[in-house]
């Protein structure tokens, strides 16, 4: 289906590795030029995403920082001449116990995924109301729905981002600028990259799809609803991309049950266990 992206512009924050590369690499499939925020943007990522035949250019841009923000918009503005599509993709996780929490991890957490948000929104929104047009997407977690230790701050932003994210639609919806998010369950970034492998094991056993997700998965998604063809009447939607993990069933059955539990069977009153 062509969604009708081709010569858009988008900004992309995070762009250049994990879930915000695969982002970028969706978008250019569809033809849409690109700005690519990153800390530090790998020159290889840029040249690969080039290399599809669209324009893109890369920001070095911190985004705990507001002036950084700020820039950002008006350097992607002034390269890409417009700004029709944004995506608030970069955050971070700092990992402490409820009882060591500090001042360094909760601004940390706070600027990076949750105000770099709102700073960047605001220059966004202002360059788009102005056009009368526009789409943001901003990138959730399924943190908001299951716990984890040491995540408290974490969840915070998140759960924070969503109540963010629903009023920025409210707001924005009059002029003809559509704001959705795409929450992502587990992928493998370098965000999650330390995680044991045991633990991954014991994790993909709890997410129903038996897999962790791929980045391009949730650039389809973003891809979806930045499409004023087939999501023009989509405001303040939520598009969770997780396999399932948000489900949370209760582990009542062994995985040769659970596969076997819908496969015919010539016993049609088969009885579920409790």
């Amino acid at each position: 289906m062509d969604l009708g992206l081709r010569g858009k512009t988008a900004l992309i924050t995070g762009g250049a590795s994990g879930i915000g590369q695969g982002i970028a690499q969706v978008l250019a499939a569809e033809g849409v030029n690109l700005a690519i925020a990153s800390r530090n943007p790998d020159p290889a990522v840029i040249d690969a995403l080039r290399a599809t035949g669209v324009r893109c250019i890369a920001i070095p841009t911190d985004v705990s920082q507001e002036a950084q923000v700020v820039a950002m918009v008006e350097q992607a503005i002034t390269a890409l001449g417009q700004l029709d599509c944004f995506i608030n993709n970069a955050a971070w996780i700092w990992r402490q116990p409820v009882t060591q929490i500090d001042a360094a991890a909760w601004s940390n957490t706070i600027n990076t995924n949750l105000a770099a948000c709102v700073w960047a929104c605001r220059e966004v929104a202002q360059a788009m109301i102005a056009r009368r047009q526009g789409s943001i997407v901003i990138i959730g977690s399924t943190a908001r729905f299951t716990m984890a230790y040491g995540e408290a701050l974490y969840r915070l932003s998140k759960v924070a981002l969503h109540s963010y994210m629903q009023n920025l639609a409210l707001e924005m919806a009059p002029y003809g600028i559509r704001v959705n998010m795409v929450t992502p369950g587990h992928f493998k970034t370098r965000m999650t990259g330390n995680i044991p492998a045991a633990v991954e094991d014991q994790l993909r056993g709890l997410i129903p799809a038996h897999r962790f997700g791929q980045p391009t998965e949730v650039g389809n998604a973003v891809a979806l609803l930045l499409s004023d063809r087939v999501s023009g009447y989509t405001y303040g939607a939520d598009l969770v991309i997780d396999g399932g993990l948000s489900l949370q069933p209760l582990p009542l059955f062994a995985a040769d049950e659970i596969y076997s539990l819908n496969l015919p069977t010539s016993h049609t009153n088969k009885q579920i266990r409790v």
